[in-house]
């Protein structure tokens, strides 16, 4: 088996509170309506982890992902394009929460992975938009066990694609395999290090400068994978250049 999770033993419960996807998606969606809505003139705020979009853009991406699953519609969710429809922000929110129903819906007949896609795509975005709206992370948030679990997945198909040696990855916690074979390295960090590092947020420098066991410049090819690249300047530095 190419990829594990493991809950360890000393692990706080408080550490991996999990929920259903649909209901952590939900989580997302009201963290993100009540985050943007209690920030006057947020909507033309620059989210630097999503390079030329701002609040809204990113607001909007994510109704449109929304409308795709309501509507049932075929193929990969960071494959919905984005596209303007010129909807004030305020009423993108109100149709974001008009669709909740539908979704769950539709997510209780589909395939586990298309929940967790969805849920890991909204989480990855709310932790977008309090970086750039400088509010706080939720600290237990329980999209981060499934979420992890996704994108560890993800970076496990690219492990291999690239013929690199497997890579154990661990948080306080939980445990996973990257790639095939025994581990000839781990990188452990704080389950936050490590979604964004996969999830494309963070620079090979950062992504460097987390505990690894080896010399990380091995296993670096393999963070650029499905939808995501590491960026060239990282998230942080264009924030505080603001």
């Amino acid at each position: 088996m190419s990829t594990y999770h493991r809950q360890a033993e000393s692990t706080s419960p408080a550490l991996w509170v999990r929920e259903p996807d649909h209901l952590a998606y939900r989580g997302s969606r009201e963290g993100i309506t009540g985050l943007v809505l209690g920030r006057p003139g947020a909507a033309g705020v620059p989210v630097p982890a999503c390079p030329g979009w701002t609040v809204r853009d990113v607001v909007g991406h994510l109704v449109e992902v929304c409308r795709a699953v309501a509507a049932d519609a075929p193929g990969n969710l960071w494959e919905v394009p984005h596209t303007d429809s010129g909807t004030g922000l305020t009423g993108l929110l109100a149709e974001w929460e008009r669709l909740d129903g539908r979704v769950e819906q539709v997510l209780t007949d589909s395939p586990q992975l298309r929940h967790t896609m969805m849920m890991m795509d909204a989480f990855t975005h709310e932790l977008d938009l309090r970086g750039a709206l400088r509010a706080p992370v939720v600290a237990a948030h329980p999209s981060y066990p499934s979420a992890l679990d996704l994108v560890v997945r993800g970076f496990s198909i690219s492990v291999r694609a690239h013929g690199l040696p497997a890579l154990r990855i661990g948080t306080p916690g939980a445990e996973w395999l990257a790639g095939d074979g025994e581990p000839a390295a781990t990188l452990h960090g704080h389950r936050h290090d490590l979604l964004r590092s996969l999830t494309g947020r963070r620079t090979l420098g950062q992504i460097s400068e987390l505990a690894w066991s080896a010399a990380p410049q091995t296993w670096l090819p393999a963070f650029a994978w499905g939808p995501f690249r590491p960026p060239a300047r990282s998230v942080e530095a264009a924030l505080a250049g603001r």
